[in-house]
């Protein structure tokens, strides 16, 4: 089912007051921050076309935490999440290295750990790497490093995701989500391979090994590379190359330990690691693609001179979507990403409050004619990427 689009009266130029706030919310990125396309153009958000929808739902959301007394940080039952996906995951990991059980029931147990895994990386270390998490530095640095012991590198990720995707979301050339494998076309200026036209069946296959890549590959090309998205000649600090080897050194360690702790032959090693892998790969992959990646959210350009149509904060609402919000459940296991609008437009507000915002924003946006794409379901949601991926797959 494609996604529903509330979309009003046209989009026109308009200024935006300021608005004061006795908690201002934080800013978006600045909007005369400029990328370096691949033809070296630079971009530009169209801060003159802020409309009065970017002060109204700032101040209406400013409102509610106002009204409410709540922090826009992490609340008791978001304490009690992180212990139970942290506790709970540490738990069945000792429990796997005690070797007590059944190969098919340790190999269930590995399939749940990859689902601990996923868990930890979307409500957890997410929203500390966004600095969501607490008021506190030291506290959101200490959740962050969680996902360096999954695999993947915190201080990278919040380059390519909290700053590149965040700003250029959709942008074909600069948002490096959109550049996940080499054989998954995500936008329809991606250059085209024969192979793509397969891609809507081989997709899922190809986001398992998400977390394999980020613990061996991914984190060290981007490391290595020179220009990243808007950045050119990016050097990085040496305590975060330091973190780098530690962090890898330190989950390789955790993926070996089983190995030698346990009595079992390499090939089940192997089924069982791959069974932990592949299961959260699949589910993180998955999810992060059901924001952008489906019929509604659109893949805006610059025009020649590198200015985009819109500013910020409305590309943001032309980029991405939302889906299955009556689902409590996956709601609380994906850190409400599932919210994507909602984070995108206040991305260091705790993911906890982002389904009681999520009204507010919507209706915002009806009453001002601003697009909020929504995936009723899950499985809308996944069938409406499915289609995607097959149109761009198909020859021009």
């Amino acid at each position: 089912m494609p996604c529903r689009i509330f979309a009003g009266r046209s989009l026109s130029p308009g200024g935006c007051g300021a608005t004061h706030l006795s908690h201002p919310l934080p800013e978006p990125p600045p909007l005369q921050t400029t990328a370096t396309t691949a033809s070296t153009r630079k971009i530009r958000f169209n801060n003159k076309n802020v409309q009065d929808f970017v002060p109204e739902v700032r101040r209406r959301v400013q409102a509610h935490f106002d009204q409410t007394g709540r922090s826009q940080k992490a609340n008791a039952p978001m304490v009690i999440k992180t212990v139970l996906l942290l506790g709970g995951t540490t738990g069945l990991y000792v429990l796997i290295l005690t070797g007590g059980f059944t190969p098919l029931q340790m190999l269930g147990m590995a399939v749940l750990l990859g689902m601990g895994m996923a868990g930890i990386g979307f409500s957890v270390a997410h929203d500390a790497l966004h600095g969501a998490y607490s008021s506190s530095p030291f506290v959101n640095r200490m959740l962050g490093y969680s996902f360096d012991l999954l695999g993947a590198n915190g201080y990278m990720w919040k380059i390519t995701h909290n700053v590149i995707h965040h700003t250029y979301t959709n942008i074909t050339g600069v948002d490096e989500d959109l550049t996940v494998s080499p054989i998954l076309r995500l936008s329809p200026d991606a250059p085209r391979k024969w192979y793509h036209r397969f891609q809507s069946w081989y997709c899922f296959l190809a986001y398992s090994f998400a977390t394999l890549n980020w613990l061996f590959v991914k984190d060290f090309q981007q490391f290595m590379k020179r220009d990243i998205g808007p950045y050119t000649d990016k050097r990085h600090p040496a305590s975060e190359w330091a973190t780098l080897v530690v962090g890898k050194l330190t989950a390789l360690g955790l993926v070996l330990l089983p190995f030698f702790v346990l009595d079992i032959t390499f090939w089940q090693y192997v089924v069982g690691v791959l069974a932990a892998h592949l299961t959260a790969g699949m589910i993180l992959g998955v999810i992060f693609q059901l924001a952008h990646v489906v019929e509604g959210p659109e893949f805006l350009a610059p025009d020649e001179d590198g200015r985009m149509e819109h500013a910020w904060l409305i590309h943001e609402m032309h980029t991405t979507a939302n889906f299955a919000a009556d689902n409590h459940l996956l709601s609380w296991y994906i850190g409400g990403l599932n919210y994507q609008i909602e984070h995108h437009l206040f991305p260091q507000i705790c993911s906890i409050h982002y389904p009681e915002l999520s009204p507010i924003v919507r209706k915002t946006a009806e009453e001002y004619g601003v697009p909020y794409h929504y995936n009723p379901t899950l499985t809308a949601a996944i069938a409406s990427h499915q289609r995607m991926l097959r149109a761009f797959g198909q020859a021009a």
